[in-house]
């Protein structure tokens, strides 16, 4: 039985269930209990404080869990990242009043920063030579600055908004930060091969979200053009239409690409394009 260490509330909750729930994993956490067993897979889910869920993975209470990087690195605990999962996309960043007069680097010295993440922030500090009185706080760093306990804060930013309402500008970016799945070093046999089930199911619902299936009519003078512009997995998937001389082509296209090939596929006179979104893409 796999143990899963999930954050019980907060930003990375209900996308990692989510994420779970595309992986055919299903979890009823209806009422918010600490420990959930799944009902089709050799797994059971808890829910703990994101804080917390490096030290229980280190310990072995929980085999793997979803935790943002953020919180891996400032934990610093002997486990290992196996993959990132793409949600939970955020920043740790310096932010100082919008009254300062900051240029560089260089003006963080001599200050004082409020921080949950003292030991990111003092990394930072040595890895760029400064010298800065860290003082660490819990809950509501933006408003250190406004009340007078510090000159400037470290904390996570995602649209930056907090940051604005409390007169404040993002000055530097300590550490780019995203949701990753975090695992003990010394997994069993049986939860090794349950780990390589999840892993292979995680990747095929990634894999899904940056492509798009589109079909086509296109004439056979332009399948040499096509082809090239649309190899998919290996290669279009190409079937003669009963009107001659038309073929119908099926293939996957980068979600980064869309636009930019679509607008090629009319120049090379393909017709009827059908979009359809990727629910899972197995290699």
């Amino acid at each position: 039985m796999l143990k899963i260490a999930i954050q019980k509330s907060g930003r990375l909750y209900e996308q990692s269930l989510q994420l779970l729930k595309e992986c055919g994993i299903e979890l009823n956490n209806g009422n918010r209990q600490l420990k959930v067993q799944a009902f089709n897979f050799p797994a059971e889910a808890y829910f703990l404080r994101d804080d917390d869920i490096p030290q229980y993975v280190c310990d072995g209470v929980a085999n793997i869990g979803i935790v943002g990087e953020n919180v891996f690195f400032e934990k610093s605990k002997d486990i290992q990242i196996v993959r990132k999962l793409g949600f939970g996309r955020c920043r740790l960043s310096i932010a100082v009043p919008k009254s300062l007069n900051y240029s560089g680097l260089k003006d963080l010295n001599g200050l004082k920063i409020a921080t949950s993440y003292t030991v990111l922030l003092q990394k930072f500090l040595n890895e760029n030579n400064l010298k800065a009185e860290i003082h660490e706080i819990s809950g509501s760093v933006e408003i250190a600055p406004g009340i007078g306990l510090a000159d400037a804060i470290c904390d996570l930013v995602s649209s930056g908004s907090t940051l604005f309402t409390n007169n404040l500008r993002e000055v530097e970016v300590v550490l780019n930060s995203e949701a990753a799945l975090v695992v003990n070093k010394n997994l069993d046999k049986e939860n090794v091969k349950i780990l390589d089930n999840l892993l292979l199911r995680i990747d095929a619902v990634k894999a899904a979200k940056n492509y798009k299936y589109i079909m086509m009519n296109a004439p056979d003078h332009q399948l040499k053009n096509i082809c090239a512009l649309l190899p998919g997995m290996k290669s279009p998937t190409i079937v003669p239409l009963a009107e001659k001389g038309w073929n119908s082509i099926q293939s996957v296209v980068n979600e980064n690409d869309f636009w930019q090939v679509i607008e090629k596929l009319k120049v090379f006179e393909a017709e009827g394009i059908l979009v359809v979104p990727i629910e899972k893409m197995i290699s």
